[in-house]
């Protein structure tokens, strides 16, 4: 068999299993993301369907699927449908890039932090097309709502990200990655690199927290879930849609919050490093230690999406006014200084040394 078929063939396979297992990951997020609500509010939450109720989100999966797809009489059909489906391509397309275990993406890139910008930017064109297609007032103001957001809240992701890019040197995600390997004291969220870059913890540490709350609004989640918020604009640009269509928009939305989770642990917890010192494998095979690093980068995306979780489940919604004011009067000016400041400090103690 020639090479390129054989290498087309374990390609195509390793982006499968990727989603595939991104899929389940999914289902049981949603799980989670229920049962965590409802322990806030003292309830039981999801029980019934499965031991402990961890197949509902499988079954919520078959009454979607099984439900009458009805397109409203003024819509732009193709449009319509075409919307929900760019989403959910988009949303997983992002994960290519996605270092979730040593030699494990799917594409590795050197400048897979600029795909993840493409990607994510071009995500807003599903929800305008969702908006627009149902050929009502509220769904396109809950879409106009959505894209002026997400992009507000871009560009301060932007500069939080090119502090990180300037203390890694490197946009490739994988080397992002490694330059934070040895321990905890070495990730960007304590400085980005032991004992040299201490004093940008007084910086970095702000950044992953604006980074996370940048996240939850970039992608729409409470407390800023303002174009979808129930007592204003009913469920957004959603709002007409249901069946298959609408799952595909949830199934986007939940994909997107994952992958700020696990980009959140890229960026600033280490990716797959332990919080500890890895020298003991060195003697493993390189199976075991992927697999010992795959486990390190799903607690941390668990723990950061649990903490969004928990946000969900207790900060109470913002008004509209209040959350640009946050994204363009604080969020944008703090994280321009911080993009001068890292620079400036790499710089004065590179000149130093």
């Amino acid at each position: 068999m020639p090479e390129a078929v054989i290498w087309t063939l374990l390609t195509v396979a390793h982006i499968l299993a990727i989603t595939v297992v991104l899929l389940l990951t999914i289902a049981f997020i949603i799980y989670g993301d229920r049962k965590i609500f409802a322990g806030v509010q003292a309830r039981k939450g999801p029980n019934v369907v499965g031991p402990f109720g961890l197949l509902q989100s499988f079954a919520d999966l078959g009454k979607f699927l099984i439900k009458e797809l009805i397109i409203p009489a003024g819509a732009d059909k193709a449009v319509y449908l075409l919307a929900p489906i760019i989403s959910v391509t988009l949303a997983l397309g992002a994960w290519a890039v996605m270092p979730i275990a040593p030699g494990w993406s799917v594409s590795n890139i050197n400048v897979g932090i600029l795909y993840l910008f493409a990607v994510s930017s071009l995500g807003v064109y599903g929800i305008i097309m969702g908006g627009w297609a149902s050929n009502s007032k509220y769904p396109f103001l809950g879409a106009l709502r959505s894209a002026a957001q997400m992009v507000s809240y871009e560009v301060s992701i932007g500069f939080v990200i090119i502090t990180v890019i300037l203390l890694a040197g490197s946009m490739n995600l994988n080397v992002i990655t490694e330059k934070q390997a040895g321990g905890f004291w070495n990730w960007n969220m304590f400085g980005g690199g032991f004992p040299h870059n201490l004093p940008l913890i007084l910086i970095m540490f702000p950044m992953g927290v604006i980074f996370f709350i940048s996240g939850l609004a970039e992608t729409n989640r409470p407390p800023f879930d303002l174009p979808e918020a129930e007592s204003e604009l009913v469920a957004g640009y959603a709002v007409e849609y249901g069946s298959t269509p609408y799952m595909l928009f949830y199934l986007a939305e939940t994909a997107n919050i994952v992958l700020m989770s696990g980009l959140m642990a890229v960026l600033f917890l280490g990716g797959w490093h332990a919080p500890w010192p890895e020298g003991y494998l060195a003697s493993w095979p390189n199976w075991l230690a992927s697999l010992h690093g795959l486990v390190f980068y799903a607690l941390k995306t668990f723990a950061v999406f649990f903490m969004n979780a928990m946000v969900r489940s207790i900060v109470p919604r913002y008004r509209y006014d209040q959350l640009m004011r946050l994204g363009w009067k604080v969020f944008l000016p703090t994280s321009l200084v911080a993009v001068f400041v890292v620079s400036g400090w790499l710089i004065y103690t590179r000149v130093g040394a």
